[in-house]
């Protein structure tokens, strides 16, 4: 591949990294302190176009390729992983799997409505005991004469609480395991949906989290994204892609926490002279460096594939694991080189560490990306579910 950006490329980054500076940089310290989700923020971002950046101009999109996709995306990361959640889920796991797997009718009613931003999505697939193993659905949806019934609870679903619409993912026959799961467009405010917000997170306090629970909310036939037996595959697709987003969004705390480490070593002395001179300190910002520039290059690989058309699963989970720890490594290191200093939020890089710490763990852990590489070096299949 070609690792130059185009010019359309470079001006989305330039104009992404603007807004970040100018709009979501300054807000993050506040936003993360009071648990606040931003909603002048998304909605701010909304104008920009990032909400559905990669759905169809027909449907209120952006258009954008993934490759730029990806270069917006590690913009925002960078400044706050809060609001970089907020276009992932948005985007990566609402808009495209409608887009991809809706009808005419549902692709005309919803993706105008999210692009836009006068309607937040959210992406029902976690469960109190249904993490990892996405086949096993304890959400039930039962036929009814008028189309479906719909009970279950949901967990940890990121923009739960302002969603006007949930992708709900439930199983239809559980004698069929995975063959009999479906997947629902559910709008919020239908009679028997609730949400209960999610306080005191470790990190990621600026987004908004939430538990759903559905008592037999009634949906029609139309409701229905895809067919039943769908489900498994429209949740596996939508993981797919915001795998990609995900990664995206952990280069910009990778180069987040470089531009803070340089910027501070160079300010900071000790001993009569800045710590940058210091070789120890001098090797820390160099393994920052090489980490973030590998996982850039890993993403914008995925990205790449995905804008070809071929085959990127794998690229994808492997772009996932390794740049969300990563991330992880890279704002731990940037703490040691700020020392006491990197220990409270006067600085950003505690704050990269908390929010990017779940990264390894949502949207398919770092063991689960490992299975995923480790199935097709093999061919053996660790996650086949259960064919009942």
């Amino acid at each position: 591949m070609n690792f130059d950006l185009t010019d359309e490329q470079q001006a989305v980054r330039a104009t992404a990294q603007q807004f970040t500076d100018r709009e979501v940089v300054h807000r993050a310290k506040q936003n993360d302190r009071d648990e606040h989700f931003d909603t002048e923020l998304v909605a701010l971002m909304a104008k920009q176009g990032y909400l559905g950046a990669t759905v169809s101009r027909d449907y209120g999109g952006a258009g954008l390729d993934y490759v730029t996709y990806g270069v917006m995306i590690e913009e925002i990361g960078r400044g706050c992983s809060a609001m970089r959640t907020v276009i992932s889920v948005q985007t990566s796991l609402v808009c495209s799997t409608i887009e991809r797997w809706g009808s005419e009718d549902q692709k005309q009613r919803y993706l105008p409505r999210l692009c836009s931003g006068e309607w937040l999505g959210c992406f029902g697939l976690t469960e109190p005991d249904t993490g990892s193993d996405a086949a096993n659905q304890k959400t039930r949806a039962v036929k009814t004469a008028e189309g479906w019934s719909i009970s279950g609870g949901k967990m940890w679903i990121s923009l739960g609480n302002h969603a006007k619409l949930a992708l709900i993912f439930a199983q239809t026959d559980p004698s069929l395991g995975h063959r009999g799961l479906a997947c629902f467009l559910v709008e919020t405010d239908t009679p028997g949906f609730s949400t209960v917000e999610i306080h005191h997170k470790m990190g990621l306090r600026g987004s908004d989290t939430a538990e759903l629970v559905l008592d037999s909310v009634e949906v029609p036939d139309n409701a229905l994204l895809g067919n039943v037996g769908d489900g498994f595959k429209v949740a596996m697709t939508a993981l797919d892609t915001g795998r990609y987003s995900v990664a995206a969004g952990c280069v910009g705390v990778c180069q987040g926490s470089l531009d803070a480490s340089v910027s501070y070593a160079k300010q900071r002395e000790q001993f009569g002279k800045p710590i940058a001179a210091f070789q120890l300190v001098q090797a820390m910002l160099a393994e920052i460096k090489v980490s973030t520039e590998a996982a850039r290059l890993l993403t914008l690989r995925a990205g790449d594939l995905k804008d070809k058309g071929r085959p990127s699963t794998v690229e994808t989970s492997i772009a996932k694991w390794y740049s969300t720890e990563a991330a992880v490594r890279c704002a731990n290191t940037a703490i040691q080189v700020h020392g006491g200093s990197g220990y409270v939020d006067d600085h950003p890089v505690e704050r990269f560490l908390r929010d990017v710490r779940v990264t390894t763990l949502y949207e398919g852990t770092s063991q689960i990306q490992q299975l995923i590489i480790g199935r097709d070096l093999t061919g053996i299949n660790a996650l086949v579910p259960p064919s009942n």
